[in-house]
């Protein structure tokens, strides 16, 4: 059973969610008039009930947290009166306790047979992570792609803690800016399956508190879905690297995912390799 101040947090969650949402839609997207005296930005409460066919007081209740049932039917009325789309839409539904037909089961145990994985990848970047960004394994020429992981604590050894904060990775990733968005709304899009749990509102707490650029995203509420993308690296030894990334679950459950990266061009290739004889020669 759920406990009541974890239930308190996901209500909490789900109202600034939908407050965030109601306030970017214009009424002209919608086909409502602007009128010359609207001082609320976005839509009105009462504008999103009428358009979702719900109660005004009930879906005022929704945006204060109150404890109140959301039926199924209801969520996918508020979904599309808020033109969510897909990542979107299910992050409403998480939030709200809807039933989940996939559930995340992550087990964190990284078994001799994903790091055999991770040194064959070579010299391909190879790093298994968690939903929290967690860096649980890599191999070594993911370890020097960014940075020297290797000489971090262990409770640094997060992706979203180094995009923000640690200036050699900061400086490896070609555009930091949207990185750092898309990382954030990947986030907050895992998180509502642990909006209560304390690792999660720890790294939350650590990131609000040491990085203003974090601090101004995350009050964004964007959310995403987990997509593959070419990625830009530029390494202070070897130069610019162009990478295809690409993540494989390592279970029959979602949880813990191989994120490996790939050379899109020769150069790339060739850079890679070096980068692996730098990393080798590290180690020796």
């Amino acid at each position: 059973m759920t406990a009541p101040r974890d239930n308190t947090a996901r209500r909490a969650e789900l109202a600034a969610f939908l407050r965030s949402r109601r306030e970017r839609i214009t009424p002209e997207q919608v086909g409502l008039p602007r009128g010359a005296r609207r001082r609320t930005p976005g839509l009105r409460r009462e504008e999103v009930a009428h358009l979702g066919a719900v109660g005004v007081t009930w879906y005022t209740w929704l945006e204060q947290a109150r404890d109140i049932h959301v039926s199924p039917q209801v969520l996918d009325a508020v979904a599309r009166a808020l033109l969510l789309d897909r990542a979107e839409r299910s992050h409403l539904f998480v939030l709200a306790g809807a039933v989940d037909p996939t559930p995340d089961r992550e087990c964190t145990t990284v078994t001799p047979a994903l790091r055999q994985v991770l040194r064959q990848l070579e010299p391909f970047p190879a790093v298994l992570q968690n939903s929290r960004y967690d860096i649980l394994a890599y191999n070594s020429t993911y370890s020097r792609l960014m940075c020297d992981l290797d000489a971090l604590p262990e409770e640094d050894r997060n992706c979203m803690w180094l995009a923000f904060t640690h200036p050699e990775w900061r400086a490896s990733v070609v555009d930091l800016d949207a990185t750092m968005r898309v990382m954030a709304a990947k986030f907050r899009a895992s998180m509502a399956e642990h909006v209560a749990e304390p690792a999660w509102k720890a790294l939350v707490a650590r990131l609000t508190e040491a990085s203003p650029e974090f601090r101004e995203i995350w009050a964004q509420h964007e959310v995403l879905r987990p997509v593959s993308a070419v990625k830009l690296f530029r390494h202070p030894r070897v130069g610019v690297l162009q990478l295809s990334a690409t993540s494989l679950w390592t279970g029959p459950n979602p949880g813990p995912k191989l994120l490996s990266y790939t050379p899109v061009d020769e150069t790339s290739r060739e850079r890679l390799e070096q980068l692996a004889d730098l990393a080798a020669l590290a180690v020796g």
